[in-house]
């Protein structure tokens, strides 16, 4: 099964803050771990935000030339519509970025690894998701 890692869970990989997601990370063959495009947007903005020094500039690098990144495409977009609709009717919103990560998790049928499952479950599509920093 594939496994899409949202931002909060590439942040902490990255950082080396969690050895329990590392754990679960390293126990995953590596062709079957990626990161939406969107993930990589908000990396990359995060770097732009730090000097051209700081240590995170070579880790996010290294980060994104190991984890396989997919485009995120028409079927992304439609599932994208789908969950908007939703929340926005059911007045339980979660951010854009999040909206989007979901849906490119849902067209790519991955599991979505993150620390925000309460965030996360209030979307109705069968989204799978999982938390690898619980205990």
């Amino acid at each position: 099964m594939l496994h899409m890692l949202d931002t909060d869970t590439t942040s902490y990989i990255i950082k080396g803050h969690s050895p329990a997601i590392e754990a679960k990370l390293s126990a995953i063959l590596p062709s079957m771990v990626c990161v939406s495009a969107v993930t990589r947007a908000e990396l990359m903005y995060g770097l732009k935000r730090l000097p051209v020094s700081h240590r995170l500039h070579i880790a996010v690098r290294q980060f994104l030339k190991i984890v396989r990144v997919l485009p995120w495409d028409a079927d992304a977009a439609d599932f994208y519509a789908d969950i908007r609709h939703q929340l926005a009717t059911s007045g339980q919103p979660i951010g854009e970025l999040d909206m989007m990560i979901a849906a490119h998790s849902l067209a790519a049928g991955a599991v979505l690894v993150t620390n925000n499952l309460r965030h996360y479950q209030r979307i109705k599509a069968p989204l799978t998701l999982v938390n690898w920093n619980e205990k």
